[in-house]
């Protein structure tokens, strides 16, 4: 990835300008702003994504909790605001997030990584017409494209101030007088922030990511087709079978391929473990190498703590005891996840699992003899009216049918 020589001219480059932001973000705010940049996309949407950030400011703490895509509209050349149509839904917001009162704290766009462009500019001086501390919150694209594992977030927030044109970092230096203000610009400065979540919000985001990550997309136009086009001529039952199954598109055969709700949470607990023994496996390795490419003092015990190899220091890592310390409390910790007695955990184990099991065969046995006792119902409903309507040469007037006689359905089980 080539690094761009020229550096944004919207970024500020005052070092010492520092407002002391805290910002905390949210994931809700994460999935929204992805499922507006996905259904702007997918329905080929024209103008640019831009949408507005509801949360809390309490001093210099300000927390995003909320979002919303805002109406755009072409204005003497600039793409701005729906002024009419931007604070009636910002009114709508307030109204359902009342307690606690939320209210409008900056806005979101996508942008290239390296920082805002000029024709951000309008759209962001409205939003500090009605809150002059407004925060940018920038989503980076080409970051998610680029796929990187473990990585930070591919989002920037920013705040704005207005700085003097032609001020640099050197602005200690002297330098010549001259009459009248300097001209003020808009400038955005990054905000270092951090991700927090409550434990509501953490089940309903997991649930939905769940769904959005084992999204199955089914078309079913090429199946209407191909039934439509079905004549319902003459011919035998094999023929037209032989037919249809010619006509029949290769991708309509079946629909096998549409996995249910419970395949999904399957796949999707399946994944997360995999992940997770992957990471584990990951850091373990890392572990080993840190270890492998200590000085070998270090190593073994075997060797005496005097003897040192001076001219190989170079070949090994440095010694960091706080990480041999975690090493070590890791290791000590090993002994607690692993039973003393294996043939007493094993025995135990043994028998929860024929418990379960257990439990198991007695409710497929009462599921049998619920259905044996509907079959033993049935039959006996049907035995009389046979026997009512005269069949099988059996006569009421004889006084030869004993309805006792019949099988009740506690019978069948004896």
């Amino acid at each position: 990835m080539a690094v761009e020589s020229t550096p944004n001219p919207l970024i500020s480059t005052q070092k010492s300008l520092d407002s002391g932001l805290q910002v905390a973000l949210h994931p809700l705010v994460l999935l929204t702003i992805s499922d507006y940049i996905t259904r702007h996309t997918l329905r080929q949407q024209k103008g640019p994504i831009v949408g507005a950030l509801l949360g809390e400011q309490n001093g210099r703490e300000i927390t995003i909790e909320h979002a919303f895509d805002c109406r755009m509209l072409e204005q003497d050349g600039e793409v701005v605001l729906h002024q009419v149509a931007f604070e009636e839904r910002l009114q709508q917001m307030k109204d359902v997030h009342k307690a606690p009162a939320l209210d409008l704290v900056g806005w979101y766009t996508i942008m290239p990584v390296s920082g805002p462009q000029p024709i951000l500019l309008p759209v962001h001086r409205q939003i500090l017409q009605l809150n002059e501390s407004a925060i940018l919150l920038g989503f980076h694209p080409t970051a998610v494209l680029d796929g990187a594992v473990g990585g930070k977030l591919p989002l920037t927030i920013y705040e704005s101030n207005y700085e003097a044109e032609g001020t640099t970092a050197d602005a200690g230096e002297d330098k010549e007088m001259k009459d009248g203000e300097p001209q003020l610009s808009l400038r955005f400065k990054e905000l270092p922030y951090t991700v927090e979540t409550g434990e509501a919000e953490m089940i309903s985001v997991d649930f939905v990511a769940r769904g959005g990550g084992n999204a199955t997309a089914v078309d079913g136009t090429v199946k209407k087709e191909a039934s439509s086009e079905d004549p319902k001529g003459k011919g035998k039952g094999k023929t037209r079978a032989a037919k249809d199954s010619e006509k029949e598109p290769e991708g309509v055969k079946s629909d096998d391929h549409i996995l249910s709700r419970e395949d999904e949470e399957m796949i999707a607990s399946l994944t997360a473990k995999a992940n997770a023994i992957k990471m584990l496996r990951t850091r373990v390795n890392l572990i080993a190498t840190y270890l492998r490419n200590l000085p070998p003092s270090y190593v073994s015990s075997a060797l005496p703590e005097c003897v040192q190899v001076e001219s190989d220091d170079q070949k090994y890592t440095p010694v960091n005891h706080s990480v041999l310390r975690s090493i070590q409390a890791l290791l000590t910790r090993l002994s607690l996840l692993i039973p003393a007695d294996s043939v007493t955990f094993e025995h135990q184990l043994l028998s929860e699992q024929n418990d379960v099991n257990l439990v198991s065969l007695l409710s497929n046995i009462t599921t049998s003899i619920k259905e044996v006792r509907t079959i033993g119902k049935k039959a006996q409903v049907v035995e009389g009216a046979k026997i009512s309507r005269g069949k099988g040469g059996m006569s009421l007037a004889a006084g030869d049918w004993n309805p006792a006689s019949i099988l009740n359905a506690g019978d069948l089980m004896s």
